[in-house]
């Protein structure tokens, strides 16, 4: 392949071998993608050889050319012009940029088709709208083309049901009704296969609209040719009647097939992106902003900027990722993270965005916003690993650029051998079982397959929670025979609740939830609500406390019955000086809530993250397929034990920290095993 040259007009690079048009000028010679390009270098050189190309596509090429006979489809990125804008800016690089999910390496700006394998151009920018307009295209066309085929299969087909259409219209009459109903069919309906084949020849890169352009261009020019000049047609083509055959319904019914997969196609593509963009709306739709002087007003989100001051009240999600710097709350970030506890936020935390704010009020700076934030950025990896191409889609690729040439090679052998050697009329079945060829041959799941089922397998995820870096890590999972789990948010439930009550001598069990549940009423904390949850369920009368004092990070306390009861955890019995039982709790829970009154400990209650109602059922499908399953998990040894024993997992280990989780997954890859791991966070 010769060095590579640069279109002066609009930047893209060029073969000069292929080069679409060539200029010389000043005793130099410049090529050019399209004549477009050249046209407008002529008009006025001095500009574009002062300037430096202007990135817009030409206005007569997509812009995507080939550089070589054997390298890939390559889109030079070119803005539309638009009166001699610069590019955007790098924050909005990929804004109305499109690639092929089978060819990354082909982009340009606007929809379309990629000239490589004929599929509809996705948008790079995971952000932004899902472009409904082709699926709609393509719905109508199918309509359309469905109903002009049914009176056509009749006609066509008449004979098989005991009617002799023929007879009933005429021979030439009943050619030219099969025609007037295929050629919308064909000339509108198949309109778009007819670009994508011609794209595919222009760039010398067979794919199945090749074939299929092919095939029904046979089938439906040769009907023509049989319906209105059938003496031009060699006596080969005619059978016993002297009249030529016509196959006007073969070419309509494959334009309806083929749009119908087009519409399936396109309607899971949307359906996949979709869902991955609708993880955006977990973000609201509008910040309150904090001015200066200290006034607040509600703002869209778009117009939130770096270093904006915002309020966060509770019950509101968090608008964009940032740090608090006033006030403190506790922030549910299971969205993130899967911790089913809220996290305590004080000043200087940082907090996430499309988390929320379950109790307090406070006021943070934005840090990330837009396609910065944690949010977005996911939203982005899925998008990207959708694009990604697994190790054997590199394999189907290959195939099916040998297959195509395969398939014509295939129907020219096939033509010839029924022209020598067929029944008569010998010709019109040799170019009939040519066309079946084509169009039965075409790789529409030789190259559609692997892309399709790693764009649902990772939109599906997404929606599920579950994201996948790339391609090849999806082909990767396949071969897992270690799976190891972390405990808290993956194996338990996710939502706390109190699974044991203990009272000290001269109390019962239901006194003590009686009045942590009254003074825990007040609060909005996840752990308050379940022990409001439990007494609930108990049926325990409550009361409505007086005085109540929230301290953060600590508890509440509040009068009852005369007297001040606090209800918190170790730190705030100790900030009250009270000393709790040795015997009070039990090492196999996640937290322990205690209750106190008049300076003394009363009880305690005990709140887990339960088990999951499906994990054992999953963890027994998993070892079904043959996997290893253990648990590691950063509990005590007491609480792995019986979350462990809760589901079935014979191995575990306790008390390491994510670094050591890391360090177990090392030595079982040392041991030969091949390993994925489950957790949430920071794992």
């Amino acid at each position: 392949m010769s060095e590579l040259a640069q279109d002066p007009v609009c930047g893209m690079k060029v073969d000069p071998a292929r080069a679409a048009a060539t200029v010389e000028h000043a005793g130099k010679s410049f090529y050019f993608c399209a004549r477009s390009c050249a046209a407008k270098f002529q008009a006025n050189p001095e500009h574009y050889l002062q300037n430096g190309p202007r990135r817009h596509a030409p206005a007569a090429s997509a812009g995507l050319v080939q550089l070589g006979a054997k390298s890939a489809m390559v889109q030079i990125a070119a803005a539309p012009s638009t009166g001699g804008a610069s590019r955007p800016p790098a924050a909005t690089a990929t804004a109305g940029l499109y690639t092929c999910p089978m060819h990354p390496e082909v982009r340009q700006y606007g929809p379309g088709s990629c000239p490589a394998c004929g599929m509809a151009l996705d948008p790079v920018d995971a952000t932004a709208a899902v472009d409904d307009t082709e699926n709609r295209q393509m719905a109508r066309r199918l309509w359309v083309c469905a109903a002009l085929s049914v009176p056509l299969a009749a006609f066509a087909m008449g004979g098989m049901f005991s009617m002799n259409s023929a007879g009933v219209f005429g021979a030439r009459a009943l050619n030219w009704a099969e025609m007037a109903l295929a050629t919308p069919v064909v000339l509108w309906g198949a309109w778009p296969f007819f670009q994508r084949a011609w794209a595919s020849v222009i760039h010398r890169s067979a794919n199945m609209f090749t074939l299929i352009g092919m095939g029904i261009a046979a089938a439906y020019g040769y009907s023509v040719v049989s319906t209105v000049a059938p003496g031009v047609l060699p006596a080969g083509f005619r059978g016993s009647s002297g009249q030529a055959e016509v196959y006007f319904e073969v070419a309509a019914f494959v334009t309806v097939l083929v749009l119908l997969g087009q519409v399936l196609e396109l309607r899971a593509r949307n359906r996949t992106s979709a869902a991955i963009r609708s993880l955006l709306d977990l973000t609201p739709k509008q910040a309150r902003r904090v001015w200066p002087d200290g006034r607040e007003e509600e703002v869209a989100l778009e117009t939130v900027l770096a270093g904006d001051l915002l309020r966060v009240r509770p019950g509101e999600t968090v608008p964009v990722d940032g740090i608090v710097i006033e006030g403190s709350s506790s922030i549910d970030e299971s969205m993130i993270t899967g911790e089913a506890i809220p996290v305590e936020k004080a000043a200087g935390a940082r907090v996430i965005g499309a988390s929320l704010n379950t109790t307090g009020s406070f006021i943070m700076r934005a840090e990330q916003v837009g396609r910065e934030t944690v949010l977005a950025q996911i939203v982005q990896l899925v998008s990207d690993a959708q694009r990604s191409r697994a190790p054997i889609q590199r394999l189907a690729d290959r195939v099916a650029g040998w297959f195509a040439p395969a398939v014509m090679i295939a129907a020219a052998v096939t033509f010839v051998a029924w022209a020598a050697i067929g029944p008569e009329p010998r010709l019109a079945h040799a170019l009939v079982n040519a066309v079946a060829v084509l169009i039965i041959a075409c790789p529409c799941a030789l190259g559609l397959a692997t892309p399709m089922a790693i764009m649902v397998a990772t939109g599906r995820g997404a929606h599920a929670g579950v994201l996948v870096r790339n391609a090849e890590a999806l082909e990767a999972l396949g071969r897992v025979d270690t799976l190891v789990l972390d405990k808290t948010g993956t194996i338990t439930e996710g939502k706390p609740r109190v699974v044991e009550i203990k009272a000290v001598a001269g109390l019962d069990e239901s006194e003590v939830l009686r009045l942590a549940a009254s003074l825990e009423r007040a609060s909005e904390h996840p752990l308050a609500s379940a022990i409001v949850a439990e007494a609930a369920a108990r049926q325990v009368a409550l009361q409505n406390p007086a005085a109540v004092q929230a301290r953060s990070g600590l508890g509440i306390l509040g009068n009852l019955d005369g007297r001040q009861v606090a209800v918190g955890n170790a730190a705030l019995m100790a900030s009250l000086g009270i000393e709790l039982p040795a015997a009070t709790g039990t090492p196999a829970v996640q937290t322990l809530v205690y209750v106190s009154s008049a300076g003394r400990a009363l009880g305690s209650l005990a709140i887990a993250d339960t088990v999951k109602p499906t994990c054992l059922t999953a963890i027994r499908e998993l070892r079904a397929h043959g996997l290893h399953i253990m648990m590691v998990t950063g509990d005590n040894a007491a609480t792995a034990a019986t979350v462990a024993a809760a589901v079935g997992i014979a191995e575990f280990t306790a008390e390491v920290l994510p670094g050591g989780k890391a360090e177990v997954v090392r030595k079982l890859r040392a041991q030969g095993h091949r390993v994925a791991f489950a957790g949430d966070g920071i794992n």
